[in-house]
């Protein structure tokens, strides 16, 4: 099979006898095909709590890299099972549902963001984990919001870079460092939408609450933000903070490890312009189910395939990541 015909497929659209345990059956087929589970914060309770690990993109690349299993699967969205596969071309690596795709990855199409580089010459391609294999071969070193900052400032202050796709996290590193780096105008559907007006209405109901947002977030949220950070850093925040309420812009997924991590403290998932609940969720990380997931691994479709050429490519740069971060120390 292709990957042409992988993504038609999309999902395995299978119904599932109403009597089964879904749990057990989905820890049997683990265990007898050597899968191993990832799942990033975003996803569905039910999944993380059957994931064998849960974590943010450079946790799962991480993961992924040196994974002994046979069977990935990543319960994410596209691009990460992309980097999965990009990081272990040996194994088979599916995902539950590859319309699972990124709004932030499909801003930054490869052919224009390759036109894009040759209008900035000797400028060095930094770029955002959320990105396709195609974008990732066009690009020295890959990113996420846990270590994007200290990467970019592990380049000497005068390099000329590019960053891409996220403009609202180019634009906050920009502030951070004082450099003065060329974005994309890319932008995440989620982290777009939150509202400045409705959050400082929170604020006034919730008086002690601690603003908590993702990078990823437009420049007036992140203003007002008590802390700024990656998924996986606003979780260590609300454990360590004595705060007992947040308000947290990000997807509202990572609210589930919020409680968990912290069941004597109040988390209020920061609303959207566009609504009037706050339901501000990735729809395309919502795609993936329990049930989705148990099809997966019992009929071990559908596949992420990428072209060898390409992952050649595309390993260089979240290589360079992956041997930054251990250097740094993230």
């Amino acid at each position: 099979m292709n990957s042409e015909s992988s993504k038609a497929i999309g999902f395995l659209d299978i119904s599932i006898p109403e009597n089964i345990d879904l749990i057990k059956a989905i820890k049997d087929l683990k265990k007898e095909k050597n899968a191993v589970i990832m799942a990033h914060y975003y996803q569905e309770s039910d999944i993380q709590n059957m994931a064998d690990y849960v974590g943010d993109s450079l946790a799962l690349a991480q993961q992924a890299a040196k994974t002994n299993a046979d069977i990935i699967v990543l319960c994410g969205v596209h691009f990460m099972g992309e980097t999965a596969k990009i990081l272990s071309p040996e194994k088979r690596v599916f995902v539950p549902d590859l319309n699972a795709g990124c709004s932030l990855a499909d801003s930054c199409p490869a052919d224009e963001f390759e036109k894009f580089i040759a209008q900035h010459p000797k400028h060095t391609v930094i770029s955002y984990v959320n990105t396709t294999a195609a974008v990732k071969t066009l690009t020295d070193v890959v990113v996420t919001s846990t270590n994007a900052r200290q990467i970019v400032d592990s380049f000497p202050p005068d390099d000329k870079i590019i960053f891409g796709p996220d403009e609202n996290l180019g634009n906050y590193i920009n502030s951070l460092t004082g450099r003065n780096m060329v974005l994309w105008k890319g932008a995440c559907h989620v982290h777009e939408r939150f509202s400045l007006e409705k959050i400082l209405k929170l604020k006034k109901e919730h008086p002690g609450a601690m603003v908590l947002a993702h990078p990823e977030c437009k420049s007036v949220i992140l203003k007002i933000a008590d802390y700024v950070g990656s998924t996986s850093g606003l979780l260590n925040y609300s454990k360590k903070s004595p705060a007992k309420e947040f308000i947290v812009a990000t997807e509202p997924g990572i609210l589930f490890n919020m409680r968990e991590a912290n069941p004597d403290k109040t988390f209020i998932p920061a609303p959207p312009n566009d609504s009037t609940c706050a339901c501000n969720e990735c729809s395309f990380m919502k795609l993936n189910t329990i049930q989705k997931l148990y099809n997966c691994l019992k009929y071990e479709i559908p596949e992420i395939f990428i072209d060898e050429e390409v992952i050649k490519k595309a390993v260089k740069p979240i290589k360079r990541m992956l041997e930054l971060s251990e250097k740094l120390g993230l």
